[in-house]
């Protein structure tokens, strides 16, 4: 599909073999099929439960994948350089988006994250990490002479107040991602080491405050800090910190129950019963674990291993420095997305709301991972060389 769009959309002098980088495309593709797949397999239970169809989540995520490469084809036709003449106006409008969840938002389990539009959810948070990573390429793109002092602080700026906003609704996780991709585009930019050493020390010392004062001053929300706390004690049989750690205790009894070559698709108490709040979204790599065992856990993970190098590779070949810092912040949001959502489910990382990409599910999400592979996929078709 995209390749067909692509070759529309240029005239033939321009096209040369091995423009698009097949091997992004087909691991995205691959990925998010495995995805539709685990989402069916991880929510029939749920869905009986709730009285709806086995079906209900499977054809759900199956047009949020289409809708996503449909997105991912567009912006791969689309000459890359063109979003930098609307990038602010891109953040800006997430802003708006983020700001319009306190007016509009719809709450669920204790968060507001979602604009109701009839019978489509909206969460801004995620498409506020897009505009976050177009909005920062825009601004170190037109400083030509280099980054001062004073646009490091602006950038610093532009990130905490959509960081703040997702805290709010609240959100800890996507405001995690949101920090990581600032400091891999920061990278990319050519901050030196030491002033990124600088900013790791002090954004651990915010950290700290966050955790300690926190709770206190509505910063943090008081299941935020049990779940920060619990992570720490995971092996507690104190009554407090059981309910907080039950997410991931049942996790890793679903992974370890997989074995090496798991309960095969479709199988698995933890998956069928339900035992697993969030299976086919937050948790969804626990359904990996318990049916497709050691084995299969690894290959999706290799999957998304392939992807995040491709959009790394792409970042190293890029033809300017816009280019360069689009596909960085998109290595960031994939790479750490992934390594949170696994980490979580297998109780190594603090549990947070982060997806794995292509695979959980939930339309926001996918769509913007989808969008900013999109957006690679144009960096690397117009750098005019073929896949390294």
């Amino acid at each position: 599909m995209v390749r067909a769009a692509i070759s529309l959309a240029e005239p033939r002098t321009a096209r040369k073999a091995g423009d698009l980088d097949v091997t992004l495309l087909a691991a995205t593709l691959v990925t998010a099929a495995v995805g539709v797949v685990m989402v069916y397999t991880g929510s029939r239970g749920t869905a009986a439960a709730a009285g709806l169809s086995p079906h209900y989540f499977l054809e759900r995520q199956a047009l949020f994948v289409l809708l996503g490469i449909g997105a991912m084809a567009a912006l791969a036709v689309v000459d890359y350089r063109r979003l930098e003449l609307f990038g602010m106006v891109i953040y800006g409008c997430t802003i708006a988006g983020l700001l319009g969840v306190f007016v509009i938002g719809h709450h669920a389990q204790g968060a507001g994250r979602w604009i109701s539009l009839g019978p489509i959810e909206i969460q801004p948070s995620e498409f506020a990490i897009v505009g976050l990573i177009i909005g920062l390429a825009t601004f170190v793109a037109r400083r030509t002479d280099g980054l001062t002092w004073a646009d490091l602080f602006r950038m610093l700026a532009m990130a905490a107040v959509p960081m703040l906003l997702v805290m709010a609704q609240p959100d800890l996780g996507t405001a995690v991602i949101m920090a990581v991709v600032l400091v891999i585009m920061l990278a990319v930019a050519g901050l030196p080491l030491r002033t990124l050493c600088l900013l790791a020390v002090v954004a651990g010392l915010l950290l700290l405050a966050a955790v300690e004062v926190g709770p206190k001053i509505g910063l943090l929300h008081g299941y935020q800090f049990s779940r920060l706390g619990s992570f720490l004690e995971q092996d507690s049989k104190k009554p407090s910190i059981q309910q907080s750690i039950w997410n991931v205790k049942q996790s890793k009894l679903a992974i370890g129950a997989g074995g090496l070559h798991g309960q095969g698709l479709g199988n698995g108490s933890q998956t069928n019963n339900g035992y697993v709040p969030e299976q086919q979204t937050d948790f969804i790599f626990s359904a990996v674990g318990e049916q497709l065992g050691i084995i299969g856990s690894t290959l999706l993970l290799g999957l998304l291993a392939v992807i995040s190098w491709r959009l790394l590779r792409a970042a190293q070949l890029a033809r300017d420095t816009f280019g360069r810092l689009l596909c960085g912040g998109a290595f960031a949001f994939i790479a750490f997305s992934t390594f949170q959502n696994a980490g979580m489910a297998m109780g190594i990382m603090p549990v947070a709301g982060v997806p794995l990409p292509f695979v959980s599910y939930g339309g926001s999400a996918v769509l913007c991972f989808f969008m900013v592979v999109g957006i690679t996929l144009s960096v690397r078709r117009l750098r005019g060389r073929p896949a390294a």
